[in-house]
């Protein structure tokens, strides 16, 4: 073991102090104070010398291990694999050529946070899912351990009980929603919130269904608005999207009752119901209602979308109807991402996953909010998943804001690409903080500041009157 070298953590400091830790880590590496082979101490020790919880070290130490800085066995220690590189030198540019444009840092929401997969894991969910034997014949369900794993992951992160006969893989939440529409009645409508996820929307269409603009408020869908006549209604219960709100537990029974005296499918897209770090989330509408609604979950932005796969729990007679469906076209989802995934949850490498990923968002969470309040603005939004909301005076700050950063070098999303209905319109931005490195999400933040400062403001709406103070890291959550 090495002398610990000398790490000072400020306290009064917005950023965590497991980042903190972090990056005086990499610091002792850039130097050479660390050099590979050094063993470090024990996050137990470490944590001991610096004063401070051993959450903070192991925190710390999960990210360099996902990083590949460093590597550890059982028994063995934590080790350093490798020191930061110098930066290559710039390359001149030839007389009378212009220098191509750095890649934007992405700030959009939708992509899952890829810095803290630990690339080892991966690469073994891959062996082992390579090492079962070819498949012979489709399984129209999917794989047998896949439905498995995600009933197991069900249970122990959503709280819905389901077994494996209850599942069904998919290609994903759009192509799920597109094979559910498919067996509604010919000229059928469905109801999606507004703002909403526009690629179910595409999926609707495409599937020859009717797309009816729901409205959406603080307490998520409302319920009372919705026309009686549609056949099923699409929503994101745990953290609408984009707007970043959850779905009030009134709200929950309401639709449900509704959807139980209509005859509705009620289609409850989980997108990232495992990413909540502020309280315990409420009770999903697939366990509120088992017969009339269908669960929908993926690994896209849990994982990544490389998996290409995603989960449904429904009820009897409809599960029945896709597979039937299924056969007859031969249509069926590809069964390597269910191998991976299942391989990655049963060695534990996903729960350990989901942890690391958690303390990383909400670290993220705080720095975009800390950025947002240093601008006169408020994030909205739960404490939760990977984007927040900042609500702008109208259509024209959104695209002022949006060519500002772009010309800065950081790509910016906005509510107007969410909107069905024009008398749904509002205006805002939709901060996505998953799919930056952590240096590029420190490079971005100073430039979402300056073009908030510059160009967000404007006469405030009503809306708007009570979001200037900064908010805390819960947001403005609801219970």
């Amino acid at each position: 073991m090495i002398d610990v070298p000398t790490v000072v953590l400020d306290r009064g400091s917005g950023t965590p102090l497991s980042v903190q830790l972090a990056e005086a880590l990499r610091g002792a590496a850039a130097d050479g104070t660390l050099r590979p082979g050094d063993r470090l101490p024990s996050t137990r020790a470490f944590a001991a010398a610096l004063g401070v919880s051993r959450t903070v070290t192991v925190a710390a130490y999960d990210q360099l291990l996902a990083e590949g800085w460093l590597g550890g066995r059982r028994g063995a220690g934590t080790y350093v694999l490798g020191a930061v590189t110098a930066a290559p030198a710039a390359v001149p540019v030839p007389a009378g050529r212009p220098p191509e444009a750095p890649a934007l840092v992405d700030l959009r929401a939708g992509s899952p946070c890829l810095e803290v997969l630990d690339r080892a894991a991966w690469r073994r969910a891959w062996r082992t899912a390579g090492d079962g034997a070819p498949d012979a014949h489709p399984e129209p369900a999917g794989d047998p351990a896949f439905r498995s794993a995600v009933a197991d992951h069900l249970l122990r992160h959503r709280g819905l009980a389901a077994g494996a006969d209850d599942v069904l893989a998919t290609a994903g939440t759009s192509a799920a929603v597109g094979e559910v529409a498919r067996t509604l009645p010919p000229g059928s409508r469905v109801a999606v919130e507004d703002p909403g996820y526009q690629r179910v929307v595409g999926a609707l269409r495409d599937a020859g269904v009717e797309v009816v603009p729901a409205a959406v408020d603080d307490d998520g869908l409302v319920v009372e608005a919705l026309p009686s006549d549609v056949a099923a209604v699409y929503c994101t219960p745990a953290h609408q999207y984009p707007l970043g709100r959850r779905m009030s537990a009134a709200r929950r029974l309401e639709l449900v009752a509704r959807a139980r005296a209509d005859g509705w499918w009620v289609l409850e897209d989980d997108y990232d119901g495992e990413l909540r770090y502020d309280v315990a989330p409420l009770p999903l509408l697939g366990a509120l209602g088992p017969d009339v609604v269908v669960h929908l979950g993926t690994t896209g932005k849990i994982v990544s979308p490389t998996l290409g796969v995603g989960w449904l729990v429904a009820p009897g007679p409809l599960r029945g109807a896709l597979l039937a469906r299924r056969t007859a076209t031969g249509t069926r989802p590809p069964r390597a991402g269910q191998r991976v995934f299942a391989a990655f949850a049963a060695s534990g490498d996903l729960a350990r996953h989901l942890r690391r990923l958690r303390r990383e968002l909400v670290g993220r969470a705080e720095e975009v909010r800390a950025a947002v309040a240093a601008a006169g603005r408020r994030a909205e939004g739960d404490a939760a998943g990977a984007h927040v909301l900042v609500p702008l005076p109208g259509p024209g700050a959104e695209e002022e804001v949006r060519t500002a950063a772009a010309a800065r070098g950081v790509a910016l999303d906005d509510l107007a690409r969410h909107t069905v209905s024009e008398g749904a319109r509002r205006s805002g931005l939709v901060v996505g903080f998953a799919a930056p490195s952590r240096e590029e999400l420190r490079r971005a933040l100073p430039v979402l500041t300056e073009v908030l400062r510059e160009h967000g403001r404007g006469p405030a709406s009503p809306r708007e009157t009570d979001l200037v103070a900064p908010s805390g890291p819960g947001g403005s959550a609801q219970a």
